[in-house]
């Protein structure tokens, strides 16, 4: 049943192995995507060896949870967080990259938040998701609209990047 709930669609999703570590190591320093990942320095391979072992702990202990995407053919596409994980308020933001572009359009990240959204209702028995996207990101904003995620507020020039400040949207979707 477990495996079920890590299944939708064309997609698996799985947790870190330390195999990953290359991976990681070539998302984590794309610095076209640390504006989306609020990230502003290089990581290690040393840094993230240390993440993996975290990342090995529970949800509740570590408030995040990062599965990779997997496709049919069990290639890494991508990856899908939970972070800001709040037992008490039985809430999670969610954050998802398919990192290479040829790997878009191809219903990946649709399936990765179905699976996680199932996962985080009937496992982590979460009451709603959240994701925060910049006013500018339109893919994203698609995505999550799509996803039944519904846009509920407008955080005025709350991102700042090298060519000025973005508005971020907030957007939430009701598990139950």
């Amino acid at each position: 049943m477990m495996n079920q709930l890590l299944k939708f669609g064309k997609i698996s999703l799985r947790p870190l192995e330390p195999g990953d570590i290359e991976l990681l190591y070539d998302w984590e320093n794309k610095m076209e995507i640390w504006e989306v990942s609020n990230t502003k320095t290089p990581y290690s391979k040393h840094i993230l060896a240390q993440y993996l072992v975290e990342s090995a702990k529970d949800i509740y202990s570590t408030k995040q949870l990062r599965l990779i995407i997997e496709n049919e053919e069990q290639e890494a596409v991508g990856a899908v967080d939970l972070f800001n994980f709040e037992p008490y308020h039985l809430r999670a933001g969610v954050g998802i990259l398919v990192h290479n572009p040829k790997n878009r359009k191809h219903g990946y990240a649709a399936d990765a938040i179905e699976a996680l959204s199932r996962y985080s209702l009937e496992v982590l028995g979460i009451k709603q998701l959240y994701a925060n996207i910049a006013a500018d990101n339109e893919e994203s904003i698609r995505l999550f609209g799509k996803m039944g995620f519904i846009q509920s507020g407008v955080k005025k020039q709350w991102l700042k990047t090298l060519h000025g400040w973005k508005d971020e949207l907030f957007f939430q979707k009701m598990l139950c």
